[in-house]
């Protein structure tokens, strides 16, 4: 509840929209940030982040701010709350003063980053209060009563025509490529599992048509996917609230100057909500617990609800939910009373917008003109919970069959956080176990076809007949010279041998092109064990084979990083 009152009574920089000449005169100003990419801030920070960064900035630039940074990241990545932790250190040097030490918000941690962020938000109302008290005559909002929603739902009394304007999409007039707000909707052209019929894991090559689009990339770009859920979890989402799918209403924000939600039309359907907007497939919230309870008239449900929005009952949130990974339908469902009551009103407050997912694009256009390919893993694992999880959007792609009829993918491209030498002399050291292995199929497409050599794959997987994804290729592009490929397959031998293993093996050929022939080393993959796994290697081979000590082997590292010679792209 705190977390709701400091977004709506507070003032919290949104980067995105704010005239960063404008923040000389702020008074008292709360940063939320998270990193993406080598360390680097969001998209929608960038502009900010040139500015705050400007050299001929004065130290007394921000000498009437009081401020305090709240970051929100990931501690499996490398730079874990990078981008929160430098601007805490700039906003102190152009003399801004902190009201208390920076907060660390870690999605590993098992109780999320409420663990660190809710002794955070006590500690700074604490200080915000002494610095601005609450006017005498302004009462306090009583624990358990909701702030008034966001936005309402004005419902139809009937359908309207299909044909009418205001049932479209907005379509922009800006003649630039797809972006968030105006997708590109791509034909599906192939869905083709390429893991073995045995193989634990299905992993699909899905190819998109991008004529007409507009879209261009290149090697090391990503594709951004707008999914959907899926027809049997709207059915049942909308039995449980008791909502009729059909039925139509307009969006109204309550407070001037609030954008309606991007992508949803105008008016809208109940289906078209739930369908393309309401990510009821993710693992609730604390916050969502604290709302839920505040709109349930169901006395012991709301019990149960506001035990498990409380302090103490973290633990027991974390067994009921995180652990398991259940649902934001699977809770409503198991709190009929209370979802049968949500005010329409209040759906868009409770249940967070779907995200678009981030894939490396696996082709090039040099090689597949007006194609797009990528490499999809289906997510799908079990827990206790009787169902298995499955992934929203890569079982959304998995599901989908051009071969049944016409398939149509909302999509946009951008740049990603691997970028590659344009020399054509200069070796690449790519290292992609698994589907990590995407973007440098991209990358090696566009290579040979611009006629650059020095190409180093390094590739891991289980088996070599059941998930060596392009294997042929590799090996094609290997016999005719544009291509060094060397193979990791872990199960196929005793003792199990991955891509770690194969760099210190090759110890002097690494070091020779990263030390003599000004190599780029790249790494794509799952970020749990395998960047440190790798990055433990490089050091052995900095050690061993350039002789050097271990303080000087980690500066030799950290000086091919901070040159874009070490990039690294990894997922959870």
């Amino acid at each position: 509840r705190v977390a709701v009152v400091l977004e709506r009574h507070l003032k919290v920089l949104h980067l995105c929209l704010f005239v960063e000449a404008n923040l000389i005169r702020e008074p008292l100003v709360v940063f939320v940030c998270a990193t993406t990419g080598q360390g680097d801030p969001p998209d929608n920070m960038k502009n900010f982040w040139r500015f705050i960064f400007r050299k001929n900035l004065p130290s007394t630039s921000l000498c009437q701010m009081d401020f305090a940074v709240l970051g929100l990241g990931d501690s499996s990545y490398a730079k874990f709350n990078f981008v929160a932790k430098k601007l805490h250190r700039r906003l102190l040097q152009l003399g801004a003063s902190a009201l208390l030490p920076i907060c660390l918000g870690d999605d590993q941690h098992e109780l999320g980053p409420d663990a660190t962020i809710d002794p955070w938000l006590g500690d700074l109302w604490e200080k915000v209060l002494e610095l601005y008290p609450v006017p005498i005559d302004l009462p306090v909002i009583p624990h358990g009563v909701p702030l008034p929603s966001k936005f309402t739902l004005q419902f139809l009394p009937e359908a309207p025509n299909p044909s009418s304007k205001e049932s479209c999409l907005a379509i922009s007039d800006s003649l630039g490529p797809p972006s968030e707000s105006q997708p590109f909707l791509a034909p599906m052209v192939t869905n083709q599992r390429v893991t073995g019929p045995s193989h634990f894991q299905d992993v699909r090559l899905i190819e998109f048509d991008i004529t007409d689009s507009g879209i261009s990339f290149a090697a090391g770009d990503v594709v951004l996917i707008q999914p959907s859920n899926s027809a049997a979890h709207i059915q049942q989402f909308c039995h449980v609230l008791g909502l009729d799918p059909s039925q139509c209403f307009v969006l109204q924000p309550r407070e001037p100057d609030v954008p309606c939600p991007p992508g949803l039309p105008q008016p809208c359907s109940v289906w078209q909500l739930v369908s393309q907007y309401l990510d009821m497939a993710s693992v609730p919230r604390r916050s969502f617990f604290e709302l839920l309870a505040c709109l349930s008239p169901h006395e012991l449900e709301r019990e149960k609800l506001l035990e498990l929005s409380s302090a103490q009952g973290q633990e027991d949130l974390c067994e009921y939910c995180s652990r398991p990974r259940r649902t934001i339908l699977e809770v409503l469902c198991d709190f009929p009373h209370t979802a049968g009551a949500i005010p329409p009103d209040y759906l868009l407050d409770l249940i967070p917008q779907i995200r678009p997912r981030a894939f490396s694009i696996a082709s090039s256009l040099l090689v597949h003109p007006r194609r797009l390919q990528i490499l999809v893993a289906v997510v799908q694992y079990r827990t206790r919970l009787k169902e298995p999880r499955r992934g929203l959007c890569s079982s959304w792609l998995a599901s989908l069959d051009p071969k049944k009829g016409p398939v149509q993918v909302p999509l946009w491209v951008r740049p990603g956080g691997l970028a590659f030498p344009e020399t054509p002399d200069t070796p690449v050291i790519m290292v992609g176990p698994g589907t990590g292995v995407a973007p440098f199929r991209a990358a090696v497409q566009e290579r040979v076809a611009q006629g650059q050599t020095g190409n180093f794959l390094f590739f891991g997987c289980r088996w070599r007949d059941q998930d060596f994804y392009w294997g042929d290729e590799w090996q094609e592009l290997e016999k005719r010279g544009c291509l060094t490929l060397v193979t990791a397959f872990s199960r196929e031998q005793g003792q199990k041998v991955y891509v770690q293993h194969r760099l210190r093996e090759l110890g002097p050929l690494v070091w020779e092109l990263l030390d003599h022939r000004g190599a780029y080393f790249y790494l794509a993959g799952n970020a749990k064990y395998m960047p440190t796994d790798v990055m433990e290697a490089l050091m052995s081979i900095f050690q061993e084979e350039g002789g050097l000590s271990h303080p000087n082997a980690a500066t030799y590292l950290a000086r091919l990083q901070r040159t874009l010679r070490f990039q690294t792209e990894t997922w959870a």
